[in-house]
């Protein structure tokens, strides 16, 4: 998840949060990095995972290429494709990306509203401005394939896995939060306690099964078409769970995976709880997650400072009830649906998920050090990881590049040779707290490097997969690429990135490969928060290592802050 939210023009000042007005310029394209640079950044960022046999062999494969006809002829091919304006001005350009795990937010608890009809009214009611500025164009929006909203101006609600529909508008007049609560409250009354069948979990499903469930539903009835298209067409989903979730560790995994069957994953969807509590499931293939980050700030950040008009008090007596949306189901689409349920029941069995919130410190602390907080924050994981495996991880963390028009993300390689050299100083029980000090910053001063290489279009990864894409039929792939550095160092044991707002209380995503963990983060003013998801049944221990890392490096840095202050006063 990228950080940096900024919006893209300045909207009406009553209704935008501050910090969402700032320069539209925009960057057109990336420039291209030349093949020297990012070979030799590519053979920095993979000496730290190997033996100098190894990186010996890595280097001449690497050096190879950027000096061979075949490697010149994929940079000039890059370079031709960035200049043509008929493949557009981003040279990279990732339309779709095929995600497998979903991302979430949990919101902050909202203590005027315990209720699910009161938080779920509140939230549809503050997001109906972002919507407008979206629509009008006061924010320009990103582009994705969505529904007219002059004709679709409608929200889908799914309580004991049935769907209802409520039309936003009566009349010509936008329902008010009392009527948006009166008509959840009908909702959830006429739902009842009896489940329905549970027709989101299909759509939890493999794609390719999904596909065919899909097909197998339409040729049942009509009706389904049309039952589909009413969900689909949305302004979005709210799921109103029947769970009251109160753990970080409970409400994250209700958000994330808690129930397949009361959810419709094909759409951004809010769920909110029995208690009030919520969140947001983000559906990841039609953008990152940057839009929703700023729509669910924008959210819960109107409706706690009290900027949202929420209209008459009073409820309008002759408001048509909730429309249930139903579908006709035969043996075919029942047996598709029983094993959608099993399959996602066993996915998430396999998986644990654990929330660190550790409150010894935050940025406020790191800052006096003069040490960037995100640099610190990788390098206790790097720490932590080693005191799991005693070994460097290869760690991904998500830098945005959405400055340049199309960007996405870029790789931050955060396993450098300086952060494997701290590391070891750390475990090291000889190394003196002073040296410790000098690696951390040495570290941190390397990350802050490559991460702004990474935000400028300047990274190793996307050159690399750029280059390698543009191979033709009966070429050879260089052995850069089949040199084993490549797929070891490709395998993103953690997957991190980092994002930090006073408007959630935790967020997340899956592992990104079968052995290795989801470890999203966020850095407040005094606390640090990890959210570590796997399957590896080891996130309770990586949980133990993240606040016991912490800790060390706290206790190592003022301890080579106090020598340094005893012999200055010498």
């Amino acid at each position: 998840m990228p950080r940096n939210i900024s919006a893209s023009r300045p909207g009406k000042s009553e209704q935008v949060p501050p910090g969402y007005s700032i320069d539209p310029t925009i960057t057109a394209s990336f420039t291209v990095p030349t093949l020297a640079s990012t070979t030799a950044k590519y053979l920095e960022i993979v000496q730290p995972h190997q033996t100098k046999e190894e990186f010996g062999r890595t280097k001449k494969a690497a050096e190879e290429f950027a000096s061979s006809d075949l490697g010149k002829e994929l940079q000039r091919r890059l370079e031709a494709r960035a200049a043509n304006n008929e493949t557009g001005p981003n040279w990279l350009q990732i339309d779709p990306v095929v995600v497998f795990v979903s991302y979430f937010f949990v919101h902050v608890d909202d203590k005027l509203r315990r209720t699910p009809e009161k938080r779920a009214a509140a939230l549809i009611r503050a997001m109906l401005p972002f919507r407008e500025l979206v629509e009008t164009q006061q924010l320009i929006p990103d582009k994705a394939v969505k529904y007219n909203p002059q004709q679709n101006n409608h929200i889908t609600f799914i309580r004991k896995n049935k769907f209802y529909t409520v039309d936003l508008d009566h009349e010509g007049v936008q329902l008010s939060t009392a009527e948006l609560e009166s008509q959840i409250k009908r909702v959830i009354d006429v739902a009842g306690t009896v489940e329905g069948p549970a027709i989101g979990a299909l759509t939890s499903e493999n794609r390719d099964i999904w596909t065919d469930a899909r097909e197998a539903l339409l040729a049942v009835s009509p009706s389904n078409a049309e039952a589909l298209r009413q969900i689909e067409s949305s302004v979005i989903i709210v799921a109103l769970d029947d769970s009251k979730p109160v753990t970080r560790e409970a409400i994250s995994s209700a958000v994330w995976a808690g129930n397949a069957k009361n959810r419709f994953y094909d759409k951004h969807q809010f769920i909110v709880f029995d208690n009030g509590r919520s969140g947001f499931l983000g559906e990841h293939s039609c953008m990152d997650g940057t839009p929703t980050l700023r729509m669910n700030e924008f959210i819960i950040s109107s409706v706690a400072r009290g900027k949202v008009d929420h209209g008459s008090p009073s409820v309008r007596p002759n408001i048509p009830q909730p429309k249930e949306v139903t579908f006709k189901l035969d043996a075919k689409t029942n047996k598709y649906i029983i094993e959608a349920t099993e399959h996602y029941n066993e996915l998430v069995a396999q998986h644990s998920m654990d929330v660190l919130h550790y409150e010894g410190y935050g940025s406020s602390y790191i800052k006096k050090h003069k040490i960037s907080p995100d640099a610190w924050v990788q390098m206790v994981k790097q720490l932590a990881f080693h005191k799991l495996t005693q070994r460097p991880s290869v760690v991904y963390e998500s830098a945005q590049t959405r400055k340049f028009q199309l960007g996405r993300t870029e790789v931050i390689r955060s396993t450098s040779n300086e952060a494997k050299a701290f590391v070891e100083a750390m475990e090291d029980p000889h190394a003196t707290d002073k040296h410790r000090s000098e690696l951390l910053r040495r570290a941190a001063a390397r990350h802050l490097q490559y991460a702004a290489w990474a935000a400028d279009g300047q990274g190793v990864d996307r050159h690399l997969f750029g280059l390698k894409k543009l191979l033709r039929e009966g070429e050879p792939t260089p052995s850069i690429y089949t040199d084993p550095a490549f797929s070891k160092t490709n395998h993103w044991e953690l997957s991190t990135s980092q994002l930090s707002s006073p408007w959630f209380d935790g967020w997340g995503y899956g592992e990104v490969v079968p052995d290795g963990f989801g470890l999203s983060y966020a850095i407040g003013a005094d606390y640090l928060r990890w959210t570590i998801t796997t399957i590896t049944g080891k996130g309770a221990e990586l949980k133990h290592y993240l606040a016991e890392a912490a800790t060390e490096i706290k206790r190592m840095t003022e301890s080579a802050a106090h020598e340094a202050e005893v012999k200055a006063r010498l």
